[in-house]
Formats: structure tokens, sequence, C-alpha cells
């Protein structure tokens, strides 16, 4: 092109400001036992199909519950884990998207998913292909699908501890930059044998949610920390998909509970006191069965508010996972004052925003001298801190009642 210009034109900058992307909240990522497509005869004008195992060790995102049929099929048998799943995110709640994986290989498990044990579950990679199976696919979801998991399920084997810590180390460092919760079930016969059960198994993680109880639907028994995943999802669709409300005191769609095999309603002092061990359960006590309990596994060894409460651990997971993916495109542009200024104001325009609409109760970012010295900015690394204050839940509230004898007074008024 020439340089010699007669004329007017126009040119473009950047805007100032980067919109933040929208994250999905809690997808969740299961983990369990599919049965695959049966075979089906002729029909009356349809040609016969052959049966078709479910994928096996590929996770699957599934936005509804014929999305599972077709890729899984379906039995309504509580060994096949991914099918109760399934039936809970997709018929009960209503919320997606869900990933699947199934570890069940018919070629493998001779007798059936009851061969499918904690070694299937936690997986590994094979160091001849580089192929991935169990757990080790949690790395995998985001890169297939774009989306950052948000919760690691293994209902029926997470209370096997070598399974739920590695639920939990996966959960921790997803792609070496996200962070997941994980929800597990303690396997336990007595309320009261819970708060030991989870110290010596070491369930005690602030990214951990533990349940105690399974759930019952007519006579059908289900995981409560599958229900606790998909009401978690359901609440958070119903405040602007941000995860800053607790599921805890909200409806579960069953009709009863089971603590080690018995049918129980705890009261609001048993469920308490696995409250204050860190662990989530159900009760009955007023308006219908439900979600009760709001502190994370690590309560109360740990009572930093982003640890141990669930809805701001998982509001923090959600922040990072926003943060991440919307600065990602600037790494490796120049670190120069333009840059610095666009990135701190697109963030507060951000923070203002939830703060606006009551998400949080303040926030601001901060490119802060004491935290970015020359040498580190020589190296090319550059830190900006987030101030935040998500709400926390209410989990108590007091009134004082006072008997006032002034008010007698009133009697002599005309």
């Amino acid at each position: 092109m020439s340089a010699y210009k007669h004329g007017v034109y126009i040119s473009e900058v950047p805007t100032s400001l980067t919109p933040m992307r929208h994250v999905e909240a809690r997808m969740p990522v299961v983990f369990g036992c599919a049965p695959g497509l049966p075979a089906i005869p002729a029909q009356a004008g349809k040609p016969a199909s052959e049966a078709k195992p479910a994928p096996v060790n590929k996770p699957v995102i599934c936005y509804t519950f014929a999305d599972f049929v077709v890729n899984f099929g379906w039995i309504d048998d509580p060994a096949f884990t991914l099918c109760e799943a399934a039936h809970i995110f997709f018929r009960l709640y209503s919320v997606a998207p869900v990933v699947f994986v199934n570890v069940y290989d018919p070629a493998i498990h001779k007798s059936g998913p009851d061969d499918v044990d904690a070694v299937d579950i936690v997986g590994g990679i094979d160091p001849a292909t580089g192929i991935k199976k169990g757990l080790e696919l949690v790395d995998s979801v985001f890169p297939l699908f774009r989306i950052p998991p948000g919760q690691i399920l293994a209902p029926g084997y997470s209370h096997i501890p070598v399974v739920a810590q590695l639920m939990q180390a996966k959960a921790d460092e997803i792609n070496t930059m996200f962070r997941a919760m994980t929800v597990v079930d303690l396997p336990v016969d007595y309320y009261t044998e819970a708060p030991a059960w989870k110290n010596d198994n070491n369930y005690v993680y602030d990214g951990m949610i533990c349940c105690a109880g399974k759930c019952l639907n007519g006579e059908a028994e289900q995981y409560l920390s599958t229900h606790l995943a998909a009401l978690a999802m359901d609440v958070d669709e119903a405040n602007d998909d941000v995860p800053f409300v607790s599921p805890s005191n909200h409806n579960l769609r069953i009709t009863g509970f089971k603590i080690g095999g018995h049918a129980v309603n705890l009261g609001p002092e048993q469920a308490n006191y696995l409250n204050g061990e860190g662990i989530v359960t159900a009760i009955n006590f007023d308006g219908g069965w439900k979600l009760w309990g709001n502190r994370t596994a690590c309560y109360p060894s740990n009572t930093d508010p982003k640890d141990s409460f669930i809805p701001i651990r998982a509001f923090f997971n959600w922040l990072g996972r926003t943060l991440i993916l919307s600065y990602w495109s600037r790494v490796d542009t120049p670190i120069r004052r333009r840059n610095i200024h666009n990135a701190i104001d697109s963030a507060n325009v951000f923070l203002n925003g939830l703060a606006a609409r009551e998400i949080i109760l303040g926030g601001r970012c901060a490119f802060l001298e004491e935290e970015n010295p020359v040498i580190d900015l020589m190296d090319g690394v550059i830190r900006y801190h987030i101030y935040v204050t998500p709400p926390t839940p209410a989990r108590e509230i007091d009134f004082t009642l006072e008997y006032d004898p002034g008010y007698f007074q009133t009697l002599f008024n005309n």
C-alpha cells in the first residue's frame, strides 16, 4: 500500500474494558457404571439393532436425559450408578450439563458392575499409550468441552478413602489451574459415628463436602452426594448461575432418608451435631425434606470462611475460573501501564456489577508494588490482588425476648 494518503481514514483500537467470560458454576463430572444399549429385535417397519456397550473411560457431556440414554443406555438398577445420577440430575432437578464417565467394561468385568472397584474409579495413565482412565480423565473435560468441572462425584465409590483422596487431589488442581468441589458419602451405621469416621479416614479438605445418609424415593435408595450436587446446581440457576447461595435449607426431591439402612428423621439437634463436624445431612423439620449444613469437610479444624463455608468456597472456585478464562488472552502481552490499567478496570467493573446485584458485599482489584518486585516484572511475572467478600450464610438467627412492664402504661392512655 502506498504511504501517500489523501482523504479521511478510520482506524480502531481495542476496547479499554475486557468483558468477563461466563463460566458454568458447578458442572459435575460423575464417575461410575452404565449398562450400554441392549439389542432390539426387529419390529414392524424397523430393523433389529445390536447391543451397544457404553463408552468406557470416555467423558461424555449430556444436556438431557435422552442424551444420556442414547450414549449410555438405561437400567433401573442401583449397581449402574450413572443411571441413578442421570435420573437425579435430569428428571428430579432438571439441571444440566453433566459430564459422565463410565468405567464399567463388560469385556473386563465379566460378572457385571459388581466387579468394578476402587482401582477402576481411580484409573491411571498407560505409560505406553498415554491413554487415561478413571479419575485421570478429569483433566480431559475442559479441553474436550470448554467448560471447567465444578463438582466431582463418584457415587457408590466415594466412601472408599483411596477414591476420595484422589478425587480431592484432582479437584484441587484441574489442568494445573482450576479448582472444583468434591462431594462424597460417609458409610456409617449411626449418625454419631460419622465425625470419627470422617477424621479417621482423612475426609478433612476445604474443597470436600461430606454427606451422611442416603435418600429415599419410594423404595429406591439414592446417594445424598448426587442429590446435593444437583440441588446446588438448581439453587445456582435461580441466582444468575453464580454459586453464592448455600444449598442448605433448600428442598430435596426425596420422600425419606436413611442412615445405615434404617429410616431416620434427624432432629435439628442431631443434624446440627453433624454440621458442627463439617458434615451435611437432611432433615424434615419444616417445609419437607431439606438439605441441612453449610460447612465443608475442613470444619471445625479450619474456620476460615473462604474454606469452611460451602457457598464461599464454591464462589472462590467460580471466581478463579472466571478470572483465568477471561484473562487468558492477555498472557504474553507486553507489561505496560495501559495493559495493567485495562486489566484492573475490567476486573473492577465486573466486581462492581456483582456488588450491585448483591452477589458480593464488595470487591476490588489492585496492582500492588510490594507484590510485584522488579525482578519478577523483569522475568515476565505480574500479580493482581483481588479483594472480595461474598456473603456468609445466616446459619444462626437469634431473637432476644424481653418482658417489658412499661407497656402497662397503655392501659391508662385515652
